[in-house]
């Protein structure tokens, strides 16, 4: 049977009900950038319904306009037909790779990816290449369009191993009883169990502060977002289903994540993918129930009156101004932008600044600064002159991944620092 004979599978007949209305084009940030038709949403769209009905062959120009997308989800929130672009891009791109194969660094990364030990031997020899790399070639080369010294020194120790499996809720907060205000699991993810230690201790450090008892699974992997975006779905199925398993297995009442590519994984992604794969076993049931549980670590503080340190706004403990940047996925995925900005603007220890673009994309997107590092230099331009006026201490961003571009991008000589924003907030409470 031809894709043409199959024209009535639901993917499709989502794909017919794009309007071309051209919504898509006013929140893309690569056709912002472009301005080319190939670069919109719709025209993706469009190639993919040509190729499913046998009327576009695959070829590597095909291949670079569908791989020129942040993934950032902007398209599918603001399409008024309700059209799954992200599902009809995966999948695409999984065909792309099938037929074509991908480059040999965007294959190690899903290698590494696919299994923790990998991951974790890979871990250990980027952080003896950053040790040995002389700083003159560390300035030189580039990964994509940031320079390998501008990237960040890897945690000494991966932070779920520097952590107890279960952490108890500070003294003193917890009920007469001593019963703990609730049991929260903690989804780290890659970036900050090697990367950025820094978010896992004020993550865990607010939540004990708040009463509640925190569960770190041991078991838990890469949320396989990478995977799923490089085509690469059976090998992020043993991922999803580890990661299910293992976020089950803590009985928690809510899951926590300081990533909200990892959230948009758990919360959207993993019952839609078990849906598509067809998988049995209680998956559907189990991965429903997370979905339901998952929320991003600034959007539960939302839900909370914090008390803050007399002192968070003196001069020893006064972070200065800050400016935020809201990534794709807080904004598309948890409608959480509005929220962040009441949240920042009660921070005793630092001046926030709201900035007119800051819930514009910073052209990281996972490895699209690697990938298209023109494009991204482009987007991150925009990005870059909004600190002219405001001339900030701290640039906060929820996203990892953001957090690597915005910092890279920065002038050697900047003193701009860029971190979560879980870290002022647990510094003041």
């Amino acid at each position: 049977m031809s894709r043409q004979e199959n024209d009535h599978t639901p993917g499709t007949k989502v794909l017919a009900n794009c309007g071309k209305c051209g919504l898509c084009l006013s929140v893309c940030p690569v056709y912002q950038t472009l301005k080319e038709e190939q670069a919109s949403p719709r025209a993706r769209l469009q190639l993919i319904k040509a190729f499913e009905k046998d009327s576009l062959a695959t070829s590597p120009l095909l291949k670079e306009i569908i791989s020129k997308c942040l993934m950032c989800g902007s398209c599918a929130a603001a399409c008024p037909s309700g059209i799954d672009h992200y599902g009809k891009f995966m999948e695409m791109r999984q065909k792309m790779v099938e037929a074509l194969g991908d480059a040999p660094a965007i294959k190690t990364m899903v290698y590494l990816l696919a299994k923790e030990h990998r991951l974790r031997t890979g871990s250990k020899m980027a952080a003896l290449g950053q040790k040995l790399t002389p700083d003159f070639l560390g300035d030189k080369y580039r990964v994509g369009n940031i320079p390998v010294s501008r990237f960040p020194s890897l945690n000494r120790r991966p932070f779920r191993d520097a952590q107890p499996g279960r952490i108890l809720p500070e003294a003193g907060t917890t009920s007469a009883s001593g019963k703990a205000r609730g049991r929260i699991a903690y989804f780290t993810g890659c970036a900050t169990n090697y990367m950025f230690e820094d978010t896992g201790r004020a993550v865990t450090g607010i939540l004990t502060a708040l009463g509640y008892e925190v569960i770190i699974p041991k078991a838990q992997t890469c949320c396989a977002i990478p995977m799923l975006f490089h085509g690469a779905a059976q090998k992020a199925e043993g991922n999803i289903q580890a990661n299910i398993t293992a976020l089950t297995a803590t009985d928690a009442d809510r899951i926590i994540v300081d990533c909200t590519t990892c959230g948009a994984a758990l919360k959207d992604e993993y019952p839609a993918f078990i849906k598509r794969a067809d998988l049995t076993g209680g998956l559907e049931e189990a991965a429903a129930n997370i979905s339901k549980k998952t929320t991003d670590i600034l959007s539960f503080l939302g839900e909370h009156d914090l008390s803050f340190h007399p002192d968070a706004g003196s001069d020893s403990r006064h972070l200065g101004r800050a400016v935020y940047h809201a990534p794709c996925h807080s904004r598309n995925s948890f409608s959480s932008h509005a929220g962040i900005q009441t949240l920042l603007k009660t921070l005793p220890n630092l001046d926030y600044i709201p900035t007119p673009g800051e819930a514009d994309c910073c052209g990281g997107g996972g490895t699209f600064f690697y990938e298209h590092p023109e494009t991204a230099a482009k987007i991150m331009d925009r990005k870059r002159e909004q600190l002219r006026a405001v001339e900030p201490t701290l640039w906060l961003t929820d996203c990892p991944v953001c957090r690597i571009n915005l910092a890279g991008n920065l002038k050697p000589d900047s003193h701009v620092n860029v971190c979560h924003p879980v870290v002022p907030i647990h510094n003041a409470i």
